[in-house]
C-alpha cells in the first residue's frame, strides 16, 4: 500500500462539542450501572458469548502492553467492518504507526487475528460504562481514535474527546432507520457527532444524511469507500472443495444476509422455482444467525425442505440454512448469483455490492438500499445489477441468469469495472487520521 500523499490534508481544530441533556443523563447513567458490567460479561461468558481468556479486556483491563511511540486506535465493531477497515490498517502501518485494533465480538477477533499486519494490536472494545472507558483510555493513551462506520458510543466517545484526543469517523454509514432514530434525539447526535473533527463519508448521499442530523457540515468529507480496497473474504478451499461435492451439478443461488421480514420473499421465490421443475437450490444466509430457528420454521411452513449448516449437515433439499458467522465468502463462491438482502424491506438500507462482486456472483437487490444508493445506481445503469422488489421477481431473475452463463458473465464483469472506477477511500482516509494526529 501507498503512503498516503504528502501533504498530509488540512484538518480543521478539534471541535469544542455540544452539551445536551440527554448526553449528561448516559453519563451519569453510566457511573451508576458500573458494577452491572462485571456481572452482565459473566453471563455472557457462561451462555459461550465471550472469549473465555479475554473478557476482562471488555472491563477496560488491556491483555496487552501499549507500544511506544505515535499509537492510531481504530474501532471496527464486527466481521464485515474489521475486513472492510484491514488496507486502511496497512496504510497506516505504512506511515510508521502503531494501530490499536478493537473489535466487540468473539468472531471478528478470531478472523482478524489472522489477517491484522504487522505493528497492529488486536484488543476488544471496553463498554460503555466509567470505570471500563477509563482504564482503557488511561492505559492505550491513543494519539487519534478512529471510529468506523457508525460506531457511536456516547460515553466512550464524550471521554475520548475530553481528554484531547481528536475523533475521526471512517467510513460513515447510517441505514434510514438509524438516521430516524438519530433524527429524534437531535440533541444527541448533535452533541455525538459534534466531537468528530473530520467525519469521511464513502459518497454525497452519506454526507448529506451525516449534516442533516447534526454533524456540522464543514467537517464532512467525501473521500470514497473502503470497502472498495477490500480484499476476498476469507475461504476455506478444502472446505469449499467439499461442499461443492456435495451440491454437485444442482445449480445455487444465495440470499445473503437476510433480515426479518425478508426471509418470506426468498421462500416464495424458492417455492416458485421448485413449482416450475427447477433443481436449485437456495443458500440463505441470515444476518444474525440468533434468528435461525425462527428462518427455519418460516421455510418449513413454506414446504420446503431445510439443511443447517450449524448442525454440520450438507446441502441439500431445497434451502440450506448457512446460519454460521464469518463464512460468506464460502457462500459467494458457491453461488453464481447472489440477492444481497437487507434491502427488501424498508429501513435497513441495504448491504454492500463490493463482496459478492469480488468472488464472482451476479448480483441482484431490492429497492430499499439508501446505505449505498449512489452504488447500485451506477451498477443498475450498467447492467451490473438487477432490481427485485419480491418473491416472483426473485425467482424470474434467478431462473434468468442461472440459465445463461453469458448474462452472468457479462454482470459480473461490469459490476467489476464498475467497482474499479469507484474512488479509493483508503488513501485520503489514510491522510486525513495522520493529519489529525500531527494536529493535536
Amino acid at each position: 500500500m501507498d503512503l498516503p500523499p504528502a501533504p498530509l490534508p488540512p484538518v480543521l481544530p478539534r471541535p469544542e462539542g455540544p452539551s445536551s441533556a440527554l448526553l449528561s443523563v448516559w453519563l451519569a447513567a453510566t457511573r451508576l450501572a458500573g458494577p452491572a458490567g462485571s456481572a452482565i460479561l459473566k453471563r455472557r461468558l457462561a451462555a459461550g458469548k465471550e472469549d473465555p481468556a479475554r473478557w476482562p479486556e471488555k472491563l477496560g483491563r488491556a491483555g496487552a502492553a501499549r507500544p511506544a511511540g505515535r499509537l492510531v486506535w481504530v474501532h471496527a465493531v464486527s466481521v464485515g467492518e474489521g475486513l472492510s477497515v484491514l488496507p486502511l490498517l496497512k496504510a497506516l502501518v505504512a506511515a510508521e504507526v502503531t494501530v490499536l485494533l478493537t473489535c466487540t465480538t468473539v468472531t471478528a477477533a478470531g478472523l482478524l487475528a489472522a489477517r491484522v499486519p504487522d505493528r497492529v494490536v488486536l484488543q476488544y472494545l471496553p463498554l460503555d460504562l466509567a470505570g471500563p472507558v477509563a482504564r482503557f483510555l488511561d492505559h492505550w493513551r491513543p494519539d487519534v481514535a478512529v471510529m468506523v462506520e457508525s460506531e457511536f458510543w456516547p460515553r466512550l466517545i464524550h471521554d475520548t474527546h475530553a481528554r484531547g484526543i481528536p475523533l475521526v469517523l471512517a467510513n460513515a454509514r447510517m441505514s434510514d432507520r438509524s438516521a430516524a432514530r438519530w433524527a429524534k434525539a437531535g440533541g444527541l447526535a448533535r452533541a455525538i457527532l459534534g466531537r468528530f473533527t473530520v467525519l469521511c463519508a464513502p459518497d454525497e448521499g452519506m454526507a448529506a444524511r451525516l449534516a442533516g442530523i447534526g454533524a456540522d457540515a464543514a467537517r464532512v468529507r467525501v473521500t470514497g469507500a473502503l470497502k472498495r480496497a477490500a480484499e476476498r473474504l476469507p475461504v476455506d478451499a478444502s472446505e469449499l472443495a467439499r461442499l461443492r461435492g456435495a451440491v454437485g451439478a444442482r445449480p445455487v443461488w444465495c440470499a445473503a444476509s437476510t433480515h426479518a421480514g425478508e426471509e418470506a420473499a426468498v421462500a416464495a421465490a424458492q417455492a416458485a422455482l421448485k413449482a416450475q421443475g427447477s433443481a436449485a437450490m437456495c443458500l440463505l444466509v441470515p444476518r444474525h444467525p440468533v434468528r435461525a430457528e425462527e428462518v427455519a420454521g418460516l421455510l418449513q411452513a413454506a414446504g420446503l425442505t431445510v439443511t443447517r449448516r450449524s448442525a454440520g449437515e450438507a446441502p441439500a433439499g431445497d434451502v440450506h440454512l448457512a446460519d454460521t458467522l464469518g463464512e460468506m465468502g464460502l457462500w459467494f463462491d458457491l453461488a453464481p448469483v447472489s440477492l444481497v438482502c437487507g434491502s427488501l424491506v424498508a429501513g435497513i438500507g441495504g448491504h454492500n455490492a463490493y463482496e459478492p462482486a469480488l468472488h464472482g456472483s451476479a448480483i441482484l437487490h431490492g429497492p430499499h438500499v439508501g446505505n449505498f444508493a449512489d452504488l447500485y445506481a451506477r451498477l443498475d445503469a450498467a447492467g451490473a445489477a438487477v432490481t427485485v422488489t419480491d418473491g416472483a421477481g426473485i425467482a424470474a431473475a434467478v431462473a434468468g441468469l442461472l440459465a445463461d452463463d453469458a448474462a452472468r458473465a457479462r454482470m459480473v464483469a461490469a459490476a467489476r469495472a464498475v467497482l474499479a472506477a469507484e474512488p479509493d477511500g483508503v488513501a485520503e482516509t489514510a491522510g486525513i487520521i495522520l493529519a489529525a494526529m500531527a494536529g493535536r
